[in-house]
């Protein structure tokens, strides 16, 4: 049975999408801790990280990092926080969160957001990145 993630990927159910290439997506959690929280995922689905083939896991941080330095940059904050936690969803994924604290990586503070915020946050983040690809 494929994922909640692979319905997005292929679109049978919504997603905001801020990154799309052939191995991986980025889309905003409809869960976020904190404004800007944004998942990467790869497109074959595969439970544990650690089951990763290396060059999909190396190509998941190269994008985490361009998504992390976007995210600095539309939601400031002291950090972004990267976790690859696994449990709710088998499908590898990390997660990215803009932080000022260690307690900002907490799910206790996790919320439903609401399509328009997502929307919106998405766009931000996307700006972002098509300024810094239109700069290098």
């Amino acid at each position: 049975m494929a994922s909640v993630f692979t319905l997005i990927m292929e679109e049978k159910i919504p997603g905001h999408f801020v990154w799309r290439d052939e191995q991986c997506i980025a889309i905003m959690t409809i869960q976020p801790i904190r404004a800007g929280h944004v998942l990467v995922i790869p497109r074959e689905e595969i439970d544990q990280w650690t089951d990763l083939p290396l060059a999909t896991a190396t190509h998941l941080m190269q994008v985490s990092h361009k998504i992390s330095n976007a995210l600095k940059k539309a939601f400031p904050s002291l950090r972004v926080g990267l976790m690859i936690a696994g449990l709710e969803v088998p499908h590898t994924h990390i997660h990215l969160v803009p932080i000022d604290s260690m307690e900002d990586l907490s799910f206790a503070h996790a919320k439903n957001a609401d399509a328009e915020s997502l929307a919106a946050a998405a766009e931000k983040i996307r700006e972002v990145l098509a300024a810094e690809s239109s700069a290098a």
